[in-house]
């Protein structure tokens, strides 16, 4: 690990960082001493995000991405190919708030084909057009959902989308691991930010009323597992999936 650039010329990119857990996670990568890259759909949000974090001393710099479009998607790719070497890459960018209380047979086709290409094709389509430009060792790191992995009820096409990112990541960890990049997926529970306002009280409800942690989960409560899955330390970690969610599930 000797031959390792210091972090600070390490670029770790982080989509759907605007706001909520993904800025959370990009200020502890910054922090962790990354330099940032803020890949957001919305230009305001971006900006103001970046701003943020270099006003907190990190290197940070907004991209705009939409993670559904290939040609914004490969407009990222040349933004990090200029800024480089790409180290590390969060994909966290999908659509959460507002998108549940239809049982699974009365889901339009087009909010299902809308979720389904944000969320499962979105990952797919930012680590094909940015794994290129990798220097190993690497590090991706999928957000999933504990959704997937308890079954929550009038939510079969998130819950799909999130399955299909942790099925993803196992594809993409037999496929990087000799290649020096690791690929992993961390599971988040209900987490209070601006993406789960929407949510019913009867579903915090049930977070609440199933975690061994009862207390509400947070944005920080994630980031110390994502910084170790971007970590030197995590170099044999791989293909796995971590459920942080306050024992809400246990495997």
């Amino acid at each position: 690990m000797a031959d390792l650039p210091p972090a600070d010329a390490r670029t770790v990119v982080v989509t759907g960082a605007g706001r909520g857990l993904g800025l959370a996670m990009a200020r502890r990568a910054g922090e962790d001493g990354f330099r940032v890259v803020v890949a957001e759909l919305e230009r305001e949000r971006g900006e103001q995000a970046a701003a943020e974090l270099r006003a907190e001393g990190i290197d940070a710099r907004f991209v705009r991405c939409d993670v559904a479009d290939p040609e914004s998607v490969a407009a990222l790719a040349a933004a990090v190919r200029a800024i480089g070497p790409l180290y590390g890459l969060v994909n966290n960018a999908a659509l959460a708030n507002g998108v549940g209380g239809s049982e699974f047979q009365d889901i339009d086709i087009d909010v299902w084909d809308r979720l389904m290409t944000v969320n499962a094709r979105g990952p797919w389509l930012v680590s094909k057009a940015l794994h290129p430009l990798f220097a190993a060792p690497g590090r991706i790191v999928n957000i999933a959902s504990d959704a997937a992995l308890y079954g929550s009820p009038r939510l079969a096409h998130y819950i799909a989308s999130k399955g299909a990112v942790i099925a993803l990541t196992r594809a993409m960890a037999r496929e990087l691991g000799d290649k020096g990049i690791t690929v992993n997926a961390v599971a988040p529970g209900l987490t209070e930010c601006e993406a789960t306002e929407t949510v019913p009280a009867e579903r915090h409800d049930l977070y609440r009323a199933n975690r061994a942690v009862s207390r509400p989960q947070q944005p920080d409560d994630l980031t110390g597992i994502v910084s170790y899955l971007l970590g030197e330390e995590s170099r044999y970690l791989t293909g796995q999936v971590i459920a942080v969610n306050g024992g809400f599930t246990m495997n």
